[in-house]
This record gives C-alpha cells, structure tokens and sequence, in this order.
C-alpha cells in the first residue's frame, strides 16, 4: 500500500463506516464493534503514515481545484502528524468508553450518535492534514456542523439552547472573523498554501499585522481564547462521551492546532517574532489562563469546572504561539498532547461518576473515593499531570513553556505559567480530595454505588496510564517536533 491510498483511506474510511454503524442499529453489540473497529483500523493508516513521514516520504493527495490556486488537497507534515495521531489514538479509547456509558445511562438514539461521532473524527482529520487554508476552513466547518447535534443528543430544552450557543459562537467567529482573515491572505499574498517559514512576510504591512493575526486568533473559535469561549461551558449539557470528544479528541485541540498551524505557516514564527506581531496576543492569552482558572474555583459543577479548566489550559498553547521562538511551538504542541490525554481521563471520570453515583457537584462527593476507588485514582493521575506535576507528562509541556518565556525575555510570563498551575491546583484537587480522603458524611457510603461498568472504567484507567507513559517518552515527542520547520528571525523572508 502507498502513503497516498493511505492517506486518501485515513481521510475517507470514517465517512464510509459512517453508512454500516447505520445500517447495524439494530445489532447495538455489532454497531459499538464496527465503531471501535472503524477507530482502530483509522489509527493504524495513521501509523503507517506516520513511519512514511519518518521514513522521509511526504504524502500529498489531491482530490480537486475549486478554482485556479484553491485545491482541496492534503498533506503530511509534523504538527498535523501529531494531531492526527491523537485524534485517531483518542478515538478508540473514547469510542470503547462511549458504548459502556450510553447504555448504562440509557442514552436514545445511540446509533445516531455513533454516526455524528465518526464524522467529527473525519472532519479532524481532515484538518489535520489539510495542506492549506481552503481545505482546512472546509473541514473546520464541517467539525462544527457535526458536532452540533451530539451536543444537542439529549433533545432537552437545557441542551437545545446549549447547542445553539455553541454553534452560534462557532460560526460567527469563524464567519465573521476566521474567514475575513482567509480572503486577506488570499488577496495579499495570492495562496492559501501551508509553507514552511509563512506567506505573508512581504505582502502584510508589519503594522497590519496584529490586525491580521486577531483575526485568525479571534476567528478560530475553538480555540476558546476570551471573549470567545462561552460555547465551550454552554455544551457541557452533552453526555460525557461528547464533553471528552469536545475537549480532548477534537474540537477544542483542532481549535489549538489550527491556531499553530497559523502561526507556524501562514506568519512564520521568525515574522512574528521580528515584527513583534504577537505580543499582544500573548497577554490576552494570559488573561484567558488566569481568569478562567480563577472561575473554574468557583464552580460546584463537575463538567463546568472542567470546562474552564480547559479554557485555561488551552490558553497555554495560544500562549506559547504568541512567545514567537521554537521552544514556544514545541511546548504548546506537547500541551495539546499531554493535555488531550489528562482531560479525556478527566471528562470519562466525571461520566462513571454520573452512571455510578448519578452525582455532578463536587460537593456531593466527599467519601466517595472509598466506593470508586479506580475512578477517583484516575482523577488525581490526570489532575497531577494537568497541574504539572512529575513524573506526569503535563510537567514536560509546562517546561518547556516556561523555557520559551525565557528565551523570549517574558519574566511576566514566566509567572504567569507558574500561577496558572498554582491555580490549577486549587480547583482540580480538591475533587480527588474531597472523595478519597474525607469521611463520608455520617459515616455511612451511599447505598448500592460500586465503579462504573467495565467498559466505562477500562478506558480512563488507560488514559491515566497514559498520562504517566507520556512523561517518560516525552524525549520521542519533542525530538519529532524539531523536525517542525521555524525559521529564527533574522532568517525570515
């Protein structure tokens, strides 16, 4: 097999299981295996393409031109390497964990949930390899249309209304602001082309810059970056399959990754950094880190908390964007990746806990720990790997994030950095302390309240593991993301 027809497989395989997870509803047992098939079939293409790249091969597909200089075409490079090979990796775990929830909470519609769940992980496939603007806005919308009706699964009036925010949010931006910026580009610049080192240095004034980089960063809605960011606590209405899918697989990370894939080959890291372009845009992003961290403290509900945890979290990888220097990409990529893996666990623990306890406030879980034992170890894992915490994976991202703000001489943001985890300390642990360590209310456990089913309990049990592996092969992770192209300042065209 070629790395073309493997990557023209990877792209396309979610859009056809699509029409058999359909045609098998009525063989719920069948269905759930043809998804978690699906995802393991697509993460192997993924694999394979990922040891052509290593190999030194650089698979392109081209399927059509819209118009003269506007193809719909995919490539492999690094950054998109990475989010591919989490959303895929994701899927599996999250599709396994999705069939154990949705009959133990006696979800409806369970087959068109599955179906709208496999179209979201095309669509960020889609995004990921991408090879230029066009492509990746198509595919960015798509993963929004997509994603609508799984955040609006349970048909209540609470997660109607929660969906339309989210949707209204997510086009807006990206309407109004995300393709603005596009035609800008295209205008100045004549291409739409992902290149190594940017496009638009020597066709953007320096002073339009920032105008133009406020565009993309306020445009990429998924990104969550204040004032921006209300659709992502408005769908945590969505069962706990979706919150995980929205915060860790797809959304929220193709929101970060677009942001990079910006910065890296649009601007070009060198242009930024020489024209000062995103020096803004590291101060807003530090605004967003810390005020929704500050909020997160403040919520008794399970999943809104954890919604402004990510909202804080992301605004680390939009902040290493915006220190402009290798370092900086290098520590918001693996940011997205240890932060992918900590949240998931997090989002499934929170839905074993609703299946388990039926309990979504963390105030209702002091002694809960001693009946879900599994659960809530797996809470403090990922709790300890977002705050930063060796030997945790999520203690590499924030090194080398705090290296970057050095390189970049942002004492400030150094502090930053360190408060965000400080922070985070103050609303992720008191969870896991709260139900492992206080004694139960009057002393007696909650009647009939064991660890969720197997298939809900496996999965997050997995993804702590996994917040430990990732610390120790950190190494692999950064020396493949040097192979990122970013040209030093004094080298940008």
């Amino acid at each position: 097999m070629t790395a073309e027809f493997a990557l023209y497989l990877a792209l396309f395989l979610p859009l056809g299981a699509m029409a058999l997870i359909g045609a098998l509803g009525a063989w719920p047992v069948i269905r759930d295996v043809a998804h978690v098939a699906t995802a393991a079939v697509t993460f192997a293409l993924v694999i394979f393409l990922l040891r052509a790249l290593l190999g030194g091969a650089v698979p392109e597909l081209f399927l059509f031109e819209v118009m003269p200089g506007l193809p719909l075409a995919f490539s492999i490079e690094p950054l998109g390497m990475v989010f591919a090979l989490l959303a895929s990796g994701l899927w599996i775990v999250i599709a396994i964990y999705s069939a154990g929830y949705m009959r133990a909470a006696g979800e409806a519609h369970q087959t068109r949930f599955a179906i709208f769940f496999t179209l979201s992980i095309a669509a960020a496939l889609g995004i990921a390899f991408a090879s230029n603007l066009f492509t990746l806005f198509i595919f960015y919308e798509l993963l929004t249309l997509s994603t609508y009706p799984l955040v609006a699964h349970k048909g209540t009036p609470e997660a109607r209304a929660g969906a339309r925010t989210y949707l209204a949010i997510l086009l807006t931006t990206s309407i109004g602001f995300f393709l603005v910026a596009i035609i800008w580009t295209w205008t100045a610049t004549g291409t739409l082309a992902f290149e190594p080192g940017g496009i638009v240095s020597g066709h953007i004034d320096p002073a339009l810059a920032p105008l133009l980089l406020a565009l993309f960063a306020f445009g990429i809605g998924k990104a969550a970056l204040m004032p921006f960011h209300r659709w992502l606590p408005a769908a945590m209405v969505a069962p706990a399959p979706v919150s995980a899918l929205l915060h860790a697989v797809a959304v929220v990370k193709g929101g970060v990754f677009t942001l990079l894939k910006v910065g890296v080959y649009i601007f070009g890291t060198g242009y930024l950094s020489r024209t000062d372009a995103s020096v803004w845009l590291a101060w807003v992003a530090a605004f967003s880190l810390i005020v929704a961290a500050i909020i997160a403290i403040t919520k008794d509900d399970l999943k809104a908390r954890l919604a402004y945890s990510t909202v804080s979290q992301l605004a680390y990888v939009t902040l290493g964007l915006a220190l402009a220097n290798q370092m900086g990409i290098i520590g918001g990529t693996m940011q997205m990746v240890m932060h992918a893996m900590a949240k998931i666990t997090l989002f499934m623990c929170a839905g074993a806990i609703y299946v388990a306890a039926n309990k979504t406030r963390v105030s209702e879980m002091t002694g809960l720990g001693r009946q879900m034992p599994f659960t809530f170890a797996a809470f403090l894992i990922a709790s300890l790997s977002i705050i930063g915490l060796p030997p945790l994976g999520g203690g590499w991202s924030k090194w080398f994030l705090i290296m970057a703000a050095a390189d970049a001489q942002q004492t400030v943001m150094i502090v930053v950095l360190a408060l965000g985890s400080l922070l985070s300390i103050a609303y992720l642990l008191p969870v896991a302390g709260r139900a492992l360590f206080m004694p139960v209310p009057g002393g007696n456990t909650s009647p009939g309240v064991q660890e969720a089913p197997l298939l809900c309990l496996l999965p997050l049990c997995a993804t702590a593991l996994g917040c430990i592996a990732l610390f120790f092969f950190a190494s692999e992770i950064y020396g493949f993301l040097l192979h990122i192209p970013m040209l030093p300042p004094e080298a940008a065209p």
